[in-house]
């Protein structure tokens, strides 16, 4: 089973740069979307064999989530169920047969960390909501977690320390997760692999020289383990500051 995740920063301008072609090319069983910036009614996207699944943020031009699947999911929700943290179409959640799919776009710290104390709400919110749809069955949840986790996840430690993405209060937040029984899945594949990333400014030809930042995830249930195929990256794939990421399953 192939799972993509993509952080496409405007879906409809990614549509011009490659979005349905790349996923018609990998055809992958589940892919996971976010930063569509869209509301309803505002694209018109056609992808046979999928079902579709919105998240819209109220307010316009912003956030956003989607997910389209081959198999149609038991159930689908959408937030995590607290009103203060599902206003931004942040999560949506795809119950399957033997495990839940939850696509998720992190909250962003912003410049002069003025959104970290909003962020450390979301963390502890977003771990209860998880652990509590472990208490059913396994979860697997990707997006764009917004936080650089160890020094080799990013071209830069020393100098982003404080910076919003690589504040030792959201890596701490990462730590925890993973003590909570959850697999960063990059890493259990690659765990000492350099100079790998998700995410590119657009400044500074920061692609061009591979200054990233490793901030997209799959991870999954430590039940899972024995599943666990292998984790991809794609960072040749334009469209985007993110490129997206990839899991196989057995």
């Amino acid at each position: 089973m192939k799972l993509i995740s993509w952080n496409v920063n405007g879906l409809r301008a990614c549509m011009g740069k490659g979005f349905a072609e790349f996923v018609k090319e990998q055809e992958p069983d589940v892919m996971c979307v976010q930063e569509t910036k869209l509301q309803e009614g505002q694209i018109e996207l056609t992808l046979p064999g999928y079902y579709q699944y919105w998240n819209y943020a109220e307010k316009k031009g912003y956030s956003g989530t989607a997910l389209f699947t081959k198999e149609e999911p038991l159930n689908v929700t959408y937030g995590i169920g607290i009103s203060e943290h599902d206003r931004e179409g942040r999560v949506i959640t795809a119950e399957f047969a033997d495990f839940y799919l939850v696509t998720v776009y992190t909250p962003n710290s912003q410049s002069e960390l003025a959104r970290l104390s909003y962020r450390m709400e979301w963390e502890d919110a977003f771990l209860a909501y998880l652990k509590g749809l472990e208490t059913h069955k396994p979860v697997i949840f990707c997006g764009d977690l917004n936080v650089a986790h160890q020094e080799i996840d990013l071209k830069n430690p020393k100098t982003n320390r404080k910076n919003a993405g690589f504040t030792d209060e959201e890596r701490a937040k990462f730590s925890r997760l993973l003590e909570n029984g959850f697999i960063d899945t990059f890493r259990y594949f690659y765990p000492d692999q350099e100079g790998v990333y998700s995410w590119w400014s657009y400044r500074f030809k920061a692609r061009e020289k591979n200054a990233g930042w490793r901030i997209d995830y799959f991870v999954v249930s430590d039940s899972l383990k024995e599943r666990l195929e292998d984790a991809m990256i794609y960072t040749q794939v334009q469209g985007s500051d993110h490129c997206p990421v990839g899991l196989l399953l057995r």
